[in-house]
């Protein structure tokens, strides 16, 4: 185990840097200059340039990469060019709301999507199973933001069950996360029932059946617990997504999350947010498929961690 953890972190820090070059790179050869959204239209080219070298942005590419990793090293992920804020600060400030919202959003897509999975399998080639995968292939194909606005003009306008946007109670969380749940569904219900068709075909499962286990027993104890196991690397993934921040739902539903400080310092070209929301979020990816790689021997005691 230790091995393994060692192998995966220094796999982890060359995956972390290769992204962080790629940004990097990708915002200096950006045509938008950062300086004109800090000077202003009225700016005098003195005043341009003043900034430009007040901010090291009148240095080649390898120094100014040079200096931000340094800064990482020493845990520092700069200062916003327009809040004149730290970075980690501000990120920090977004962090509840996003993990929050990550947590639920992630829950109702499992409930729903593994459901809709388990029947569909279980009904395979029935009307039951036709309607719940056209039903995951809307889900999957809906855009964001018809979902989230049918939801919000449902449930807060017309009902005024929940309010309609905002942060701080359950009742502001329960409409992007079921919109989030709804979105999500539809790709765990095709994979489960993939996974769950192919479970129950296996050789062990005739064997308990013909022992004369009840179909509760065979289901639940022996093909759930290994038709479960791409799923694990599916959240694992997600945890990434929603750590990015799912802009459309947040927008929609005025949730403060990472997802509109990242909007808002890409209409704005605030390059240190940006460096910072996308280093978080392939720090999320990284660790939550190294979380799902740890729990599946745990379920599956045939894997072994080398």
């Amino acid at each position: 185990m230790p091995a393994y953890l060692a192998r995966r972190l220094f796999q982890s820090a060359l995956i972390l840097l290769g992204v962080s070059f790629i940004t990097f790179f990708l915002l200096f050869v950006l045509p938008a200059d950062p300086v004109r959204q800090i000077a202003g239209r009225s700016a005098t080219p003195q005043t341009v340039e003043n900034i430009r070298r007040e901010l090291g942005l009148d240095q080649p590419f390898v120094v100014q990469y040079g200096r931000y990793l340094w800064g990482l090293v020493q845990g520092d992920m700069g200062r916003s060019y327009l809040q004149k804020t730290d970075v980690s600060t501000l990120i920090a400030a977004r962090l509840p709301p996003t993990l929050l919202l990550m947590a639920a959003g992630i829950a109702c897509e499992l409930v729903l999507g593994l459901a809709m999975g388990m029947v569909a399998a279980l009904r395979r080639g029935r009307a039951t199973d036709n309607v719940l995968m056209m039903t995951s292939f809307v889900a999957v194909s809906a855009p964001q933001f018809v979902v989230s606005l049918i939801l919000l003009y449902i449930f807060a306008v017309r009902l005024g069950w929940f309010p309609i946007g905002g942060y701080g109670t359950w009742h502001h969380l329960v409409l992007p996360a079921v919109t989030l749940g709804i979105l999500g569904s539809g790709w765990y219900a095709r994979m489960m029932r993939s996974s769950m068709v192919e479970v129950l075909r296996a050789d062990f499962i005739r064997t308990a059946r013909a022992k004369g286990l009840t179909r509760r027993a065979v289901i639940f104890r022996h093909a759930l617990p290994n038709a479960i196991l791409p799923i694990i690397a599916m959240i694992g993934i997600d945890i990434g997504i929603f750590m990015g921040g799912i802009v459309v739902v947040e927008g929609v539903f005025g949730w403060p999350g990472i997802g509109q400080l990242a909007w808002q310092a890409i209409q704005r070209v605030d390059i240190p947010i940006i460096m910072g929301v996308t280093l978080v979020s392939a720090c999320a990816i990284v660790l939550g498929n190294l979380l799902a790689d740890l729990i599946t021997p745990f379920i599956d005691p045939r894997i072994r961690i080398r």
